[in-house]
């Protein structure tokens, strides 16, 4: 196995996927602090880290950063999630260092000055107000928030305008005191790489990181229920959800087939019936969000307003017999597309060193490949049953933007749904 996965003393995780058919690496740190590790003052704080990391250092300015990175023909990047946040690079085998010098400096040494701070704030605030006119991005905002209504898990991870303006420069250093510690950490690396040097690397730059003690989040308790913004739009955007699975669930991957099954591409139930028989839609799909302690299952869809009384029903349908009339063949078509993704996958450096970021914080281990093709294999039209059953039994969540109409409207809906 190419995988091999080593701990600092303070906790801090190193695990490296060696591919030496590559001439590259993708680095990066994936830290297990997100959104809803915030406090209602503070949401959005952990967004803002991430675009503040790359504004400064005491060795290095934000122009020296991206300089540095570009000079030797890497890319830089960093994302936020509700759970996690991430800080990657992709470079040249022999530039590992420099990879590891600056993801070091920019968690350890960022220095928040006020004039850089206040350029990213206006910059956070445009990202608000783009997603607030997007309303197929904004839709998703107001589904979490109606499905885990006065949770952290169910905030924007973009924060409130008036959080963000709000936030200074100690909010951001306290809580990345507070929060950023080394038993939280794991710096990942993919392509043609040494496990012992990126280890000794790590010791250099990381090896006298604290381990602060960090309050865990809030359990996540999904609620449900509806939630309609009218606005003048030619679309109406619908999120429908439910009560999904945690990642450790038993169930997991019959979700992944169960849910590609249903929304999972052009060959799924709900293109093939509301798109491609019906005309209802231009995009409908299925999604599975998990995280450490439950999770959301939903579907995308964007309709017009004369289309959405035809468009709900057919979906109820495809939800209340899909555990009684999957077929073999669907699900042997399914479980090919599955696996050929995650296979695909492993021939890309960034997308192994996520795999391998992402699995240490959530499982403490490396799922190999093999397990869960192994899982995967193991769905049976017993068990999409069973779970069908289970998740769609539940109190619906649905989120509507645009052209929405009487409220009694969608209330209607959510009576379906239930």
């Amino acid at each position: 196995m190419s995988v091999e996965v080593s701990r600092l003393s303070n906790g801090f995780a190193v695990a490296t996927d060696r591919m030496d058919h590559v001439e590259t690496v993708a680095i990066g740190v994936w830290v297990g602090i997100g959104a809803r590790h915030e406090s209602p003052e503070l949401n959005g704080v952990s967004h803002m880290l991430e675009h503040m990391a790359f504004k400064g250092t005491a060795r290095r300015s934000a122009e020296d950063i991206v300089n540095q990175v570009e000079s030797v023909g890497g890319q830089i990047n960093a994302y936020t999630s509700r759970e996690n946040t991430a800080y990657y690079l992709r470079v040249l085998a022999g530039d590992v260092g420099l990879a590891v010098d600056i993801l070091a400096d920019i968690l350890q040494n960022s220095t928040f000055e006020a004039e850089e701070l206040e350029r990213e704030r206006a910059v956070i605030l445009q990202e608000i107000g783009q997603c607030t006119d997007t309303p197929d991005d904004l839709v998703f905002d107001q589904f979490q928030e109606t499905a885990y209504p006065d949770q952290a898990i169910g905030r924007s991870i973009l924060g409130t305008s008036d959080n963000v303006r709000a936030l200074d420069r100690a909010a951001l250093d306290g809580y990345m005191e507070r929060c950023y510690g080394a038993d939280r950490m794991v710096l990942a690396a993919s392509g043609k790489v040494d496990h012992a040097a990126i280890l000794r690397l790590a010791e250099d730059y990381f090896g006298a990181m604290a381990a602060p003690g960090v309050a865990e989040p809030e359990e996540a308790t999904y609620r449900g229920g509806h939630h309609a913004e009218q606005r003048e739009l030619e679309q109406l955007h619908l999120v429908l959800g439910f009560d999904g699975l945690a990642y450790g669930d038993p169930d997991f991957y019959t979700m992944s087939v169960l849910s590609s099954v249903l929304g999972g591409g052009m060959s799924s139930r709900l293109f093939q019936e509301v798109r491609e028989r019906r005309g209802l839609v231009y995009s409908i799909y299925t999604f599975n969000t998990a995280y450490q302690d439950g999770g959301l299952f939903g579907l995308y869809a964007g309709t017009g307003k004369e289309e959405v009384g035809e468009l709900m029903p057919v979906v109820m349908d495809q939800l209340s017999t899909i555990g009684d009339t999957v077929s073999s063949e669907e699900i042997a078509r399914v479980k090919a597309q599955l696996k050929a993704g995650l296979l695909m996958a492993m021939e890309n450096t960034s997308a192994r060193a996520e795999r391998l970021g992402q699995h240490l914080l959530i499982f403490g281990r490396p799922i190999p490949v093999e397990e869960i093709v192994e899982r995967i294999d193991a769905v049976d039209a017993a068990a999409i049953g069973r779970l069908a059953s289970r998740v769609f039994g539940g109190a619906p969540t649905l989120a509507a933007l645009g052209p929405v109409g009487p409220v009694d409207r969608l209330a209607g809906w959510t009576n379906a749904a239930e």
